[in-house]
Parts: structure tokens; C-alpha cells; sequence
């Protein structure tokens, strides 16, 4: 009873540390868990003390002996399943699929009758078969270890299972009659559930010393990209910009700069990377590289891009970009404005108070070496505002998959046409975010990227 009482409490500890600390990941705790219960409710439905404390027939106990023994073997297969490598994974499914099946069989015989001492013996001589089989296995597997830590944890593994399958066989042979003597399998199953946790938490720390290695790597990723995001917004008379950056993880595909020409005029792109993560971080550091090399056409947006697309194209397969490039001549009251499969930009009137979406778009960066890009030139009112974002603003998603979209977008900068620049973006991220949940626990689905421009034409200008 003791004996089971401590199998129960582990195995049930075990799942614990899976669905409390699912960021190990650790498969072996699911499966070395299952093992302890099974096994610990076999050895408890034995036992007359914990038969009396429920009033239940004796053919439902020896039933469900029958069921906890022809299943405990699934558990221990999945979790050598788990130590092999890729090449055997194939060979163990098969193992796990015969072995499902004749579970299968054996639970749905006895279900429609099959005396329990017929199915018993038919699967001792199973358990004996899939022991000889694993263990051959297990020897292959020891022999051919392509890493140190695998052969330590194969080795590992068959000390426990030599142990145990020696009281194991000796069981088998006390249920067909060919030996004498008393059951005491638990007794190599205890040392076997010894060897198996000592492995399965060699696992766990191993997999936390990734985790931490990873997370130091991320926060080094982080710290790089945040420094090819500009250190501080460039300040140009009768020209206010706010920029507002809100990546979806610590490191995220969006990014934006500025050109500087010179006290009058002003070059601004908005780029967002397909994906997420390292991945995309790599490619808009890339791009931050191939803008700055494109400062001789600052004043030209179409020529600009295309230097952009060629520095871009052939550097990956997987992943293109998209991009919004603006550049503000306040001498002349001009904006000139062309896209690469960016979201359209959008431009308020103050003296109107209308709100235009202006799209001038090419292809997206990085797939088409011959791509062709056009730029509109917009001439500028004081008071005029433009907003250049990425698609994260207006594509978040409410509790109903909706998105939040561009016609909100147009109504949040018609009602707030008042407020200045910097004030503005705040208020429109706290807005999607309150639209989409994140107060609620909701997670950010993608980042986002928002830049608005004021412009203040001087008096006389006008």
C-alpha cells in the first residue's frame, strides 16, 4: 500500500511540473507520470484495504487490473520513444501501433467475455516479446548514440530497465506457472521508476539551460535590433513627426528610419518584414543597411525603392517586404509618397477634415529583382497630418475576429484631428489595444509600427 501511495504521489507531481511549467516542453514527464498512476492504481486495486473502501464487485477490480496491465505498457514505450533518435523514431511508431492494437484487442475481448486468465496469458507472452524486442533495440540504440548525453541517458535507461524486467520475466513466468515463488515486480519497478526520474529530470534541467541560453540570445537580439531603430526623432521646423513601436515579441520584423537631407527636407520609410522574430529582425537589420545606402535618392521615393528591392532580392527565400517611403520637402509644401504592398497612407486635412487613403504601391521588396515602383507627389496645407503604419494597426483582432480596420482608422483620425502628433499615436495604439483585449490577457498578434507627421507651413508660405 505504501509502495503504491509514493508511485501515486509521483506520478501525479510529475504532471504537475508539465502543466505548471509548460515552457520545458518535457514530454517524458507526461508519460513517466502515466506510467507511476497506472501502475500505482494496479497496485492499490490489489490491495483488500483500498477494495473495502468502495462497494464495487470483484470481477470490476480484476477487470480493471486486466485494462491498467495491458495498457502501462503504451506510457513506457512513448517514453523511450522519447530518448531515440529521428533514424529509430519511425521503427518505435510501428512497435507502439502493434502494441496499441493488441491493447485494444485484449480490453474489447474481455469486455464481450473472454475469461481474464486466457487474455492474462496471451499478454504475458506480449510483454515478454516487446521486452526482448526493446531491449534488442535499446542495445542498437546504445551502440549507434550520436551524442554523449544520448548515450548517457540510453545507458541510464537500460540499468533501470535491466533491473526491472529481471523481476518482470520472473512475473510473467509466476502467471504461465513455469517457476515458483511470490510476486515482487514492484521491487525492480521502484528501482526502474529510480532511473527514470533521475533521467526524465536530467531532461528538465537540460532543457532549462536551453531555455536560458535561448533567452540570453533573444535579449542580445533585442539589443541589436533596438539599435538599428533610430536613437532619436529627427527635429525640422514646421514639422512635427511622432513615431510609436510596439513589437509583438522581444525581437520583431517592423522597422523605420529617417534620411535627413537637410533642415528642410526629410526622407521617412516604414517597412514591415513577413513573420516573426529572429528571422524577420535579421532581414530589417538587412534593410536598415540598404536604406542608409540609398541617401543619394532620398528625394526620390520610386528610385529609392527600387535600390531597396535589388539590395534585398536573392538574400532570402522565405520572406519579402513591404514598405512605405515619404519624403518631405517643406520648401516647396510638398509630399512625394511611394509604396512596395504597403497599406495605403492616409492624409488629414485640417481644414476639411477629410481623410484620404493614398496608395501609390509596387511589389512587395525582395522577390523581383526588375520591380518598378511609381511615386505621387501631394502638395501639403498647414495643418495637414500623415500617418504611416504598418498592417498590425489596423489587422488586430477583438474577442469575435474582427479587425479593427481602416474605416475605424479613418474615424479615430477625423474625431482626434485636435490632438498633437505624439498624442495621437498613443491614443490610437491604446485604442487597438483596448479593441483588441490586451488588458484582458489577449495576446498581440503582430507588431506594430505607427508614424505620424504635422505639418506647419509657415504663414507666409501659405
Amino acid at each position: 500500500m505504501g509502495v503504491a501511495v509514493v508511485l501515486l504521489m509521483v506520478g501525479v507531481f510529475s504532471l504537475a511540473v508539465y502543466f505548471f511549467r509548460r515552457r520545458s516542453r518535457e514530454w517524458t514527464l507526461i508519460f513517466f507520470g502515466a506510467f507511476n498512476i497506472l501502475y500505482a492504481v494496479r497496485l492499490l486495486a490489489n490491495q483488500a484495504l483500498a477494495r473495502s473502501l468502495f462497494a464495487l464487485p470483484t470481477s470490476f477490480w480484476d477487470y480493471l487490473i486486466f485494462v491498467i496491465t495491458s495498457l502501462i505498457i503504451l506510457p513506457f514505450a512513448f517514453f523511450l520513444y522519447q530518448l531515440v533518435g529521428a533514424k529509430l523514431r519511425k521503427v518505435f511508431r510501428w512497435i507502439i501501433a502493434v502494441q496499441g492494437a493488441f491493447c485494444i484487442v485484449e480490453i474489447v475481448g474481455a469486455a464481450f467475455g473472454i475469461k481474464l486468465q486466457t487474455l492474462h496469458a496471451v499478454n504475458d507472452f506480449v510483454v515478454l516479446g516487446t521486452v526482448v524486442v526493446n531491449i534488442a533495440l535499446i542495445v542498437v540504440i546504445w551502440r549507434n548514440a550520436e551524442t554523449v548525453v544520448a548515450a548517457r541517458e540510453i545507458r541510464i535507461f537500460f540499468i533501470g530497465i535491466a533491473i526491472w524486467m529481471v523481476f518482470v520475466v520472473h512475473a510473467n513466468l509466476l502467471g504461465l506457472h513455469l517457476v515458483p515463488g511470490e510476486n515482487s515486480e514492484f521491487i525492480g519497478f521502484l528501482a526502474f521508476v529510480g532511473c527514470l526520474g533521475y533521467l526524465t529530470a536530467l531532461r528538465i534541467f537540460a532543457n532549462e539551460e536551453r531555455l536560458l541560453a535561448i533567452g540570453k540570445e533573444l535579449e542580445i537580439a533585442r539589443q541589436i535590433q533596438s539599435s538599428t531603430l533610430p536613437r532619436e526623432i529627427p527635429s525640422l521646423p514646421h514639422l512635427q513627426i511622432a513615431a510609436r513601436y510596439v513589437p509583438m515579441s522581444a525581437v520583431a520584423g517592423d522597422f523605420y528610419d529617417f534620411l535627413v537631407v537637410d533642415e528642410q527636407r526629410l526622407g521617412v520609410l516604414v517597412a514591415d518584414v513577413t513573420g516573426h522574430g529572429v528571422p524577420a529582425a535579421l532581414i530589417a537589420s538587412m534593410l536598415k543597411v540598404a536604406f542608409a545606402a540609398q541617401a543619394e535618392h532620398a528625394g526620390d521615393p520610386a528610385r529609392l525603392l527600387v535600390g531597396l528591392n535589388r539590395a534585398l532580392c536573392g538574400k532570402f527565400e522565405d520572406h519579402f517586404v513591404t514598405a512605405a517611403y515619404v519624403f518631405v520637402d517643406m520648401q516647396r509644401n510638398v509630399l512625394r509618397y511611394a509604396g512596395a504592398g504597403h497599406p495605403p497612407l492616409m492624409l488629414t486635412s485640417r481644414s476639411s477634415g477629410a481623410v484620404r487613403q493614398i496608395e501609390e504601391n509596387g511589389l512587395m521588396l525582395g522577390l523581383f529583382p526588375e520591380a518598378e515602383y511609381f511615386a505621387t507627389e501631394i502638395p501639403l496645407d498647414s495643418g495637414d497630418r500623415c500617418l504611416i503604419y504598418t498592417d498590425g494597426v489596423f489587422e488586430a483582432m477583438n474577442a469575435t475576429q474582427e479587425e479593427y480596420g481602416k474605416s475605424r482608422m479613418e474615424q479615430f483620425l477625423r474625431a482626434h484631428g485636435d490632438l498633437s502628433a505624439m498624442a495621437l499615436t498613443k491614443a490610437l495604439l491604446d485604442e487597438v489595444s483596448h479593441w483588441a483585449g490586451h488588458a484582458n490577457g489577449r495576446s498581440q498578434d503582430d507588431d506594430i509600427t505607427v508614424l505620424a507627421l504635422d505639418f506647419r507651413v509657415p504663414a507666409a508660405a501659405s
